[in-house]
Formats: structure tokens, sequence, C-alpha cells
């Protein structure tokens, strides 16, 4: 495939990649994403996941979050895919120099990155709201009912919920690494969430890279538009 021929060569001719994903990165190891046909927001539930997953449901109906969110958004067990060992594989040779993701699940870090900036937060982390101790996933996956801490607080997941704001300084981090990228490759992600899809426009640079299975608002801005699997590019890589 000549395109795949063009993408490799600019890796090679790159020292400051930077990788910005969405759930496509993670599916292939399993992990369900949300706006495909079989994806979350296509399931049938009692109420929308976009106000499940909301700040104010959060507060109003802590059993009914935790019920959901123990069922379909705590992703442990899962481990790395191609994508994520590649990406690992390029900062170690001093190619990559930060991967931003819109993901939730830590596999990144698992499969060997360091630099990852986790625009909405990871289901590794948790804090209680009170006294801000922090516990791990497996504390809040095998708590019965809302998981409390021993001060009483409930233990919230560090993840990013509608109605909440982006962490500034991941924000700020996110920014300059694509401002700083001399190859920007954008993977598995529709590019209609923002504030995160409206990060690429800080790219300064004349390699800019699309994979996505579905075409995105974004690929008549790229020089390199991929419509496959992440899994098909990057085995080649």
């Amino acid at each position: 495939m000549e395109k795949v021929e063009t993408l490799k060569q600019w890796v090679q001719e790159s020292s400051r990649i930077v990788f910005f994903g969405g759930a496509g990165v993670s599916t292939e190891s399993g992990i369900k994403d949300f706006r495909s046909v079989d994806g979350l927001y296509n399931q049938k539930f009692d109420y929308p996941p976009e106000t499940i997953l909301s700040h104010s449901f959060f507060r109003q109906d802590p059993d009914y979050f935790f019920r959901f969110y123990r069922e379909k958004m705590l992703p442990l067990g899962y481990e790395p895919n191609i994508t994520h060992q590649v990406l690992a594989r390029w900062e170690r040779d001093g190619k990559l120099l930060a991967v931003v993701t819109q993901n939730i699940d830590g596999l990144h870090q698992k499969a060997g990155s360091r630099r990852v900036y986790e625009l909405h937060g990871s289901v590794l982390r948790n804090y209680c709201t009170r006294c801000r101790k922090f516990y791990p996933a497996a504390f809040v996956k095998e708590a019965a009912g809302v998981p409390r801490c021993g001060c009483g607080g409930i233990v919230k997941p560090d993840v990013v919920l509608y109605e909440e704001s982006l962490d500034q300084q991941v924000l700020e981090k996110s920014v300059m690494a694509i401002r700083d990228a001399d190859l920007l490759i954008v993977g598995g992600t529709s590019l209609t969430v923002y504030p995160a899809a409206g990060l690429i426009r800080y790219y300064r640079g004349d390699r800019l890279v699309l994979i996505n299975r579905d075409e995105t608002p974004y690929d008549d801005y790229a020089n390199l538009v991929f419509h496959h699997s992440l899994g098909q590019v990057f085995s080649h890589l």
C-alpha cells in the first residue's frame, strides 16, 4: 500500500511524533467504543449514557451510576494491542514525544508508554470526594453499592464526566506536545467530541495523518488519510 510506505518514511524521518487517539485504539483489545453500531450509545438503558455519565447524575443517583459504571465503564483485565505496543516502542527509541488520549483504560501505560496525557482521566485512579485519599480500580469494582472511603466519603473515579471540565494542566501539556510535533498521527477517533477534537488545530506542521474506519470532519485538513482500523496500519509500522 503506497500510503503505508509514505507513513513509514515519515516515521523514520521524525523525532517528535505525537499520537492523538480515541476509543478506536482500544476496540482491538476488546473494549467497546461509544458510537459504533454495537457501541455504548446504541445500547438500551433506563437513561441515555450521556445522562448517567454526567456530574449531576453522579450526585443525584450514585447507586445507579456505579452499577452502570462497573458493568460498562470499568475495563480491567484487557491487554494492549499492536497500536499501543508500537507507540511504546517509538517512545523507547526516542521518536515519540507524547501520546494524547481520550481513553480512560490505562492500556498505553500498560504497554510501556510513559508520557501519556489522559484528557478524560483514568479508571485506574479513584479518590475520596471528602478527604481525597486515592484508591485503585479494584476497590471500586469490588465494593458493594456505592464505594466509600473509611472517612465516609464517596470514592469517585478520576474520569471526566459530562458537565465537568478537562484538567487544565493535561490540556496545556497536550497543546504544547501537538504544537511541537513534527508528525501528528490521529487515530481511532471520530473527532466530534470537543474540546478534545479541537486540539489538532494546534498542529503547525505538514504531516498530519488520520487513521479511522469512518470519515471525520478533518479528513480534508489532513495530509494522509487511512479509512482502516489502526491495527491494519500499525501492523506495518
